[in-house]
């Protein structure tokens, strides 16, 4: 479970790497863009995120995961229009998730931890958040290369580059690592 555990706080690194590149090459009056009224834009995502992540991590394994302090609904209030208040917002979620995630051991697995009053194994509250936060981090991708349309740059293997993206990775020996080690 030591490599769940590793892996977990990998996939989470990069989910927070994938959302930091693409806040990186969006304009900060752009931030706050929308598509239309029932859309995110990038700083109500961050703004959630960071909501979420508060709740949830503060006190993890002493506390519900939805804290009574969590104004979710004002999360979604388009008023965050500075890149460098967004990227506060969003570096403290993120540190509150590592503080709580980064002493777990195995023996912590199995102990139940509650959100909204519903029991979770810390194993199940972390498969939770983890595909929660990676929906939002595609979401703000999505909206950044919608903004940046022919100034993006791929987060990953470019259009019409996968098949010398594969040659470089078939051309290696098979090697144990987790696909983020590249990165």
């Amino acid at each position: 479970m030591d490599s769940y555990l590793e892996s977990v706080k990998k996939q989470f690194t990069y989910y927070k790497t994938l959302g930091e590149k693409t806040i990186a090459q969006v304009p900060s009056d752009k931030l706050a863009w929308q598509l239309n009224e029932e859309s995110n834009s990038i700083a109500m995502l961050v703004k959630h995120l960071n909501g979420n992540m508060l709740s949830r991590w503060t006190n993890f394994l002493d506390e519900d995961g939805e804290k009574t302090w969590r104004k979710r609904d004002e999360e979604f209030d388009n008023d965050l229009k500075e890149k460098e208040a967004l990227m506060v917002q969003w570096e403290a979620g993120w540190q509150c998730l590592f503080e709580a995630i980064n002493p777990l051991t195995e023996v912590d697995l199995e102990k139940i931890v509650y959100i909204r009053n519903m029991g979770h194994t810390v194993t199940e509250a972390i498969n939770r958040q983890l595909p929660h936060y990676a929906y939002h981090i595609g979401q703000i991708v999505f909206i950044g290369k919608i903004i940046q349309n022919q100034k993006w740059h791929s987060l990953s293997i470019p259009k019409g580059k996968s098949k010398d993206y594969n040659q470089e990775k078939f051309d290696k020996p098979k090697q144990r690592k987790h696909f983020t080690d590249d990165l």
